[in-house]
Order: structure tokens, then sequence, then C-alpha cells
């Protein structure tokens, strides 16, 4: 029992230590995160100054360099002295400036490289146009007033302007997405830090939750358990927890009462599955009795009539043709049910086969296309086989279901476009009808047994299974199938399968 007991206290210490440890890492990752969340935004804040220092400097050179053009202008229109001061104290002041911008935008070397293009432009307008036009107004007022040298300074000032402007943008468009990559890393980063803070407390809080749990938690479940047990009540369980002699304890306890239950369990275990054979049995014999119901009394009540009285032959050619059509209903009605039922048992066999699905789908609307002459099958497939695989008699019955809804369910007839194409690695099959549409609130359950919708109230025949059949069909080919309809304009259904190779 000492031995065991120090294993026991051995487990308990180790895990404590490991959770020790897991929350310490926890806290230090947490503060590491967050504190380079404070960094990344401080860093952020950084570029944001250096940003607007950079634009400010910017803006003053540009308004020197203005200020340059506004006296120059000035005194070349006037020849007035008084006028050339802003050109004077600009011209004192632009060494200064370039120098404050040069030194301010140079931190990248794009950068630097658009603040010494734009620094030679200022330089080459100063000392190329400015200062000789100066020169020549005072000395040749007339030639320094010539359209030509007014041309060229506007020119040249609408250049440096630009490139000012270009600066400007460029600079603002990467201080904008520099914030915006510092601010993400920065939520990033303090999402991560709130996460760790909320998973170490999570950690403290489970850590006591931990050690009542161990110890004192499962004795107390255990003499509950015990007191209950001998009650009679042997339902009872108890949640194996704790280390060592504690969890083997419960551990024993359940295996005893597993014991005395396992009886009564299996019992109820049968009765559940019978209640649920009759119900099953219940709800499928009221289907299949209210289905069959009109076809048989069709046949029924012909037959009747073709016994007990006198008809000429068209009425006996016509009579039996519907005893026919009524039989073929309740021959599909009856190959329904045992799909169904054998889909829901997993009984199907399924070939595996190398199908042209275009072949089949040729095949069933010649057979349709002579059913009702209301409706005008088009067919569109192209030249080159569509190669599934597959069982070529499970996929023409899929192909038959959509192509009877879509006659069935377009009561004034109309066309049906039938199409199949590939498209990468998949044949898809379309039916496209002029019909009466499904309702919005029905096409969520339109793939469900027994769905029928309007059709029994506008007496449109059918089970109401031919659909489930297609979908369990089609999936069981690892394809998938789908629809579009709307209300009174018609439907669209397809499937989709995947390609097979040819060998």
């Amino acid at each position: 029992m000492a031995r065991r007991t120090d294993r026991s206290s051995a487990t308990l210490s180790a895990r404590l230590m490991a959770g020790s440890a897991l929350l310490a890492l926890l806290v230090a990752a947490a503060f590491g995160v967050f504190i380079f969340a404070v960094r990344t935004l401080d860093d952020a804040t950084k570029r944001e100054r250096h940003t607007k220092a950079v634009s400010a400097e910017t803006l003053q050179l540009e308004r020197l360099v203005l200020d340059l053009d506004t006296g120059l202008r000035g005194f070349v229109l006037t020849g007035r002295q008084d006028l050339l001061a802003p050109w004077t104290s600009a011209r004192a002041a632009l060494p200064q400036s370039l120098r404050s911008f040069r030194r301010l935008a140079s931190t990248a070397p794009a950068e630097r490289r658009r603040a010494d293009t734009l620094v030679t432009s200022i330089n080459q307008y100063v000392d190329g146009y400015a200062v000789p036009v100066v020169d020549i107004a005072r000395t040749n007022p007339d030639a320094a007033r010539t359209e030509v040298v007014s041309q060229e300074g506007a020119r040249e000032l609408a250049d440096i302007r630009s490139r000012f402007a270009d600066f400007l943008s460029t600079e603002n468009a990467l201080a904008a997405a520099r914030t915006s990559t510092a601010q993400r890393r920065s939520d990033a980063a303090i999402a991560a830090a709130i996460a760790g803070m909320i998973a170490s407390a999570l950690l403290i809080a489970g850590f006591g939750l931990y050690l009542a749990r161990s110890i004192a938690r499962p004795v107390r479940e255990v003499a509950e358990g015990a007191t209950r047990l001998a009650g009679g009540d042997l339902a009872t369980r108890l949640d194996p927890q704790g280390v060592g002699e504690v969890e083997e304890l419960t551990q024993a306890f359940n295996r005893m009462a597993e014991r005395l239950e396992a009886g009564r369990r299996e019992l109820e275990e049968q009765n559940k599955r019978l209640r649920e054979s009759e119900r099953a049995k219940s709800e499928l014999v009221s289907v299949v009795a209210h289905e069959l119901r009109t076809p048989l009394a069709s046949v029924l009540g012909f037959t009747s009539v073709l016994l007990q009285r006198e008809v000429t032959d068209e009425q006996r050619r016509e009579y039996l043709n519907i005893i026919e059509a009524q039989a073929r209903r309740l021959g599909a009605l009856v190959n329904d049910f045992l799909d169904v039922q054998r889909l829901e048992e997993g009984k199907l066999s399924i070939a595996k086969e190398l199908v042209d699905i275009g072949s089949v789908v040729r095949e069933q609307t010649e057979l349709f296309a002579g059913q009702s002459p209301k409706h005008l099958l088009d067919v569109s497939l192209p030249p080159t086989p569509l190669p599934v695989r597959g069982d070529s008699n499970r996929l023409a019955q899929v192909v038959a279901n959509l192509l009877s809804n879509a006659i069935k369910y377009s009561p004034l007839g109309g066309v049906v476009r039938v199409a199949g194409k590939r498209d990468d690695d998949v044949v898809r099959v379309s039916i496209q009808d002029e019909g009466v549409g499904i309702p919005a609130d029905l096409q969520r359950e339109i793939f469900g047994k027994f769905v029928r919708g309007q059709a029994t109230a506008e007496g449109i025949e059918g089970s109401g299974l031919g659909l489930a059949i297609s979908r369990s069909l089609v999936e069981a080919h690892g394809g998938s199938i789908d629809f579009e309809s709307t209300k009174g304009r018609g439907s669209t259904f397809w499937f989709e399968l995947p390609t097979a190779s040819s060998g």
C-alpha cells in the first residue's frame, strides 16, 4: 500500500510540475507577445512622426520654391527691386532647407532616390533658369519678359510641382501601408497576448479544480454512489477520475455496477429495436397502401368491366391499355420501395464498369420521346463519349427518373432540354423542363422520401421516391445531384459524376 501511495504521489507531483511549467510558459509567452505589440506600436508611432516631419519639410521646401518663382515673376514683370524680396529670402533659406529635406528623406534607398531627383530638379531650376533670368532682367528687362523665357519657367516650375506632388503622394502611401501593417501586427500580437492571459487564468482555475477533483470529489462520489447502489439504483455510474488508488476504486465500482446492469440494459435495447421495427413497418404499410390503392383500384375496376359487360374491340383495347399502364405503375412502385429498402440497408450492389453516360442519356431519351405528344425532347450531347465508372442500369434509372419528372411536372407540355457535357474532371447531365416548378418552401426537402408537394392536389402521379433513389444512386457513384427551380417557370435538375479514363 505504501509503495502504491508513493507512486500515486509521484504521479500527482509530476502532473503539478508539468502544469506549473506550462503555466509559466504561457505567462512568459503572453508577456513576450505583449512586449512585441508595444514595440510594434512604438515603431509605428516613430515612423508616423518621421513621415509627418518629411511631409512638413517637403511642404516648406515647396513654399520656398514658390516664393522664388513669385519674386522672380514680380521683378521680371515690373522691374521693381522691392518685389524681388521673396526671391532673395527664399534663395537664402533654400540651401539649408534642401539639406534638411535630403537628411530626413534618406532613411530608405527608394526614398533617397526620389529625394535626390527632386533636389536635382530644384537646383537645375534655380541655377539653370531662375538666377540667369534675374541677371538678364537687371540688364535687359525686355529680353527677360519674352514668351520663350516665361514658358520655359512655367514648364520647369510645373515639373517641380508635379515631382513634389508625386513625392508627397508616394510618401503618404508608404506611411499608410507601414502604419496599417504595424497596426495589424500589433492587433494580432495584442489578441495573442490577451488569449495567453486568458489561457493562463483558465489554467490557474483549472489547477484548483483539478486538485479538488483528484482527491476530495472522487472519494465523496464513491461514497454517494455506493449508497445509491445499495438502495437499488443499478444504473449508478461513477466518472473515473483522480489518480492512483482513487481512480482504480471508481473503475472497480463501475465494473461491478455494469455487471449488475448488463442484463436489464440488454433487455431494454431489444425492446427499443422491436418498437422501432414496428414503427417502420407501420409507416411502410401505410405508405404502400396509400400509393398502391389508386393503380390497384384501376386494374380491378377495368378488369371487372371487361368480365361483366360486353364492350367493343376499341373499348377493350383502351381498357387493356389502362390496365397495362396501371400494372406497370404498380411494378414501378414495388421496385421503388424495394430500392429504397436496399439502399437504406446498404444491400444494393453497384457495378463499377466503364460506362458512356452519353449513350445512357440517348437511350433513355429515345424511350421517353414518344410518351407524350405535348412534349418535345431536345437533346444536346457531344460527339465524343462521356466516360464514367459505374452501373449502367442504375445510371439509366437516374436519368429515367429525372426525365419522367420533367414530363409529369410540365402537364401543359413544352420543351424538355437534355444536355450532357464534360467539364474538367466531371461529367454533367442536366434536364430542364418548362413545368410547374417547385415552391421555395419545399425545395429544401425535395430529395426526401415521399415528398411530392402539390403534385397530389394537381393530379400528378408518383410515389415521391424517385428523387430520393436518384440521389442515393448518384452519391453511391461518388457524384452529386442538385437543382434550380422557380415556381411556375420550370425546373432544372442535374447530376455530376467523376470522369473515368478509357483505360
